[in-house]
């Protein structure tokens, strides 16, 4: 398993803070390690001769362990560890608490932790952790009040509360692990560590958990990434809020809140993500024990219309199809299949079928090349025995090696059947829409599994120049910058209207007279935001009449806010707003995932429609196509009812030179380029605002 194989299969323990008092963790970590570990087991306790009838060492030093378990308090934590790395020790769990969930002493005491461990090349799995289990090894090293039952799925959570209620749950359904970590604080190990080790790990077959946070975004799409071409990743992210857009003045970053970053980050990085804990283990289940389709198309073998219209409306709600049978096929089903009976899908049995009628009607569904997996959905009745029928089903999925889901509905009488099913690798569930989620993540991961990722292009780009403009803000007591920063997108590439700012009305006259037809003028003020609402635009000005329309801007920025501070007057070529579609192109920068790319429609629409798609940057040219596809309003860019399609090149392009410079500059804390003109003959940037970090620079 890599570099973190001794810390699941470690031939001896130390307990550093090992105790026999009952009720304490040292004691309930010491019951539960000799009531299973294969291994040896050595408590560490200078207070005490022997626990449990195995004499104590002083120190964690003379324990020889390839493990250490700390249950010390805090004060004393730090040093244990320090020994531990002294006397060649790799692996260590820290299970007390008091460290950076406490405020800053404790936060002090963390980073003395992680300086120890990187010190040392610890791994180090804490601190305020409830521990890690094994099942191959029989470790429990927590003081959990319940074991894992052995399976093929490794567990990790950064609640170590819900580790515990998931094993006594998991255990009454029969659900097994390889591995359990409660990641604690991670101040050294994190989720994406593990991932790394599980991938690499044949005896993991899926790997899920339940995240709070995700310090390290890119990190952990670079790892999944790696990890799920072979091995799926299901997670259960807790929080929805839009905290992180609370202090955004941008457009994107009013509309990009935390989760987006989250949902994007974990689509991009090939993770399946449950909305609940039903779903997470629904999941789980099928991706451990099923093949993957090679089709989306279900086939339903149902003695139930009710529920059989049911399980088609939850086929619709996700990415699957109902299967469009073959002719051969329903000829099959009109000879097996009394007259009363539907030969389409879903296929109805009738309510008076045997057994025999089910099995027939299963492996004729199954038998078709349009039919990627089944679902047997059924209702009790006198004629039908679920054991017999979960049997049949265990040996057709077996027989054409498809994924099989099952929804035997009852109470007591499904149980026996369930069990049979559950051997074969056949979930049973309840709730058909629960049954076609567990299809649903089959085909999600397949998708997933087969994905190429592009590295993203890299374009001959004027660094130097767009470092200049930044810089400007240090100059400045605002750290926003408007459209008196147009020359940063010249910098990258990205093309923008000819033109200029103008900071005396004969200035602008100037600027106006060396382009070709009328003028746009808008006042620059980076106080301003929404210079539209105030009549801090003019469109369509002659030059006869440019001086007296700066004159009008700025008197209207003066009366609308006396303290702004006026840099001057745009004057920019007009662009043809008829013959294009106005877009946005934007970032906000996450703080747990760095530069979040926004594209959709813009103009003064942006923020009551959020038409919007998001990835996380940079992006390779494939996902910046992806995002022009992703949006409602995708059809107007490919020429919708008769106009003409934009230049959807140029686009793409703009998103990818966009994503190149917040990745180059982490000062561009947001970013906006609305409206980004685009038309059959290209694409122009109209106006840009963004906010920078001079710290960052």
């Amino acid at each position: 398993m890599g570099e973190l194989s001794e810390l699941f299969a470690p031939e001896r323990i130390a307990v550093v803070g090992a105790t026999d008092r009952e009720g304490s963790v040292g004691d309930a970590i010491m019951r539960n390690l000799l009531d299973s570990f294969a291994g040896e087991v050595v408590p560490v306790n200078p207070s005490r001769e022997s626990v449990f009838g195995r004499t104590a060492l002083d120190s964690v030093g003379e324990a020889d362990a390839d493990l250490a378990v700390v249950v010390v308090p805090p004060d004393v934590a730090v040093d244990v560890v320090r020994e531990a790395g002294e006397t060649g020790i790799k692996n260590v769990v820290v299970i007390t608490a008091g460290f950076g969930e406490t405020g800053s002493d404790g936060a002090a005491r963390e980073q003395e932790l992680i300086d120890v461990a990187t010190a040392y090349d610890i791994n180090l799995v804490g601190p305020n952790s409830l521990g890690i289990m094994s099942t191959p090894v029989g470790m429990n090293a927590t003081f959990g009040p319940e074991d894992a039952t052995p399976g093929r799925m490794s567990f990790m959570s950064q609640s170590g509360a819900f580790i515990t209620a998931v094993l006594d749950w998991a255990n009454d359904q029969g659900i097994g692990f390889k591995d359990v970590v409660s990641l604690g604080n991670e101040a050294v190990l994190d989720e994406s560590d593990f991932i790394r080790a599980w991938g690499e790990d044949a005896e993991t077959d899926v790997i899920i958990g339940y995240l709070e946070g995700i310090d390290d975004g890119q990190k952990f799409i670079e790892t999944a990434r790696e990890v799920t071409g072979e091995t799926p990743i299901v997670l259960v992210k807790s929080g929805r809020t839009d905290a992180g857009a609370q202090a955004a003045s941008s457009h994107t970053g009013t509309i990009a809140g935390s989760d987006e970053a989250y949902e994007t980050g974990l689509e991009q990085a090939g993770v399946i993500r449950a909305e609940s804990v039903q779903g997470l283990f629904d999941a789980a289940r099928v991706l451990e024990s099923q093949p993957l389709p090679a089709k989306d198309g279900v086939a339903i073998v149902t003695n139930a219309g009710g529920p059989g219209v049911m399980t088609t409306d939850a086929i619709g709600d996700s990415r699957l199809s109902m299967a469009s049978f073959e002719d051969a096929t329903l000829d099959a089903f009109s000879e097996a299949l009394p007259p009363e009976g539907n030969i389409y899908n879903p296929v109805d049995v009738v309510g008076d079928a045997d057994n025999e009628r089910f099995r027939e009607a299963l492996d004729v569904a199954l038998g078709d090349e349009n039919v990627g997996s089944g679902l047997v959905l059924a209702c009790p009745t006198a004629v039908l025995d679920y054991e017999g029928l979960a049997e049949d089903a265990a040996a057709l999925q077996e027989k054409h090696d498809k994924p099989v889901a099952a929804c035997l509905m009852g109470g007591k009488r499904v149980e026996r059947a369930a069990e049979t099913l559950s051997a074969a690798g056949i979930p049973n569930y309840f709730d058909p829409a629960r049954a076609v989620g567990g299809l649903d993540a089959l085909a999600e991961f397949r998708d997933i599994s087969v994905r190429e990722y592009e590295a993203p292009r890299t374009f001959e780009v004027d660094r130097e120049r767009a470092r200049e403009i930044l810089s400007s803000v240090e100059k400045r007591a605002d750290t926003r910058l408007g459209v008196e920063a147009m020359g940063l997108l010249d910098a990258y590439g990205i093309e923008t209207p000819a033109g200029g700012i103008a900071d005396a009305p004969v200035d602008a006259l100037e600027i106006a007279e060396r382009i070709d037809g009328d003028v746009v003028m808008k006042i620059v003020s980076p106080d301003i935001l929404h210079k539209s609402d105030i009549g801090g635009v003019k469109i369509g000005v002659a030059n006869e009449d440019v001086i007296d329309a700066y004159e009008d801007l700025v008197s209207r920025a003066r009366n609308y806010q006396p303290d702004a501070t006026i840099i001057g007057v745009q004057v920019q070529e007009a662009v043809d707003l008829d013959e294009g579609v106005e877009t946005i192109v934007g970032m906000n920068r996450d703080p747990q995932f760095g530069p979040l790319l926004l594209f959709g429609l813009g103009g003064i629409f942006v923020e009551t429609l959020e038409d919007t798609a998001f990835r996380v940057a940079p992006v390779s040219e494939s996902e910046a196509e992806a995002m022009t596809r992703e949006i409602d309003s995708a059809p107007l860019l490919r020429g919708a009812r008769g106009r003409d399609p934009v230049d959807i090149a140029g686009v793409i392009e703009t998103i990818e030179r966009l994503s190149q410079l917040v990745t180059d500059f982490p000062a561009i804390l947001e970013l906006d380029i609305n409206p980004l003109v685009a038309t059959p003959d290209g694409v122009e940037a109209v106006d840009v605002r963004l906010t920078v970090d001079p710290d960052k620079l």
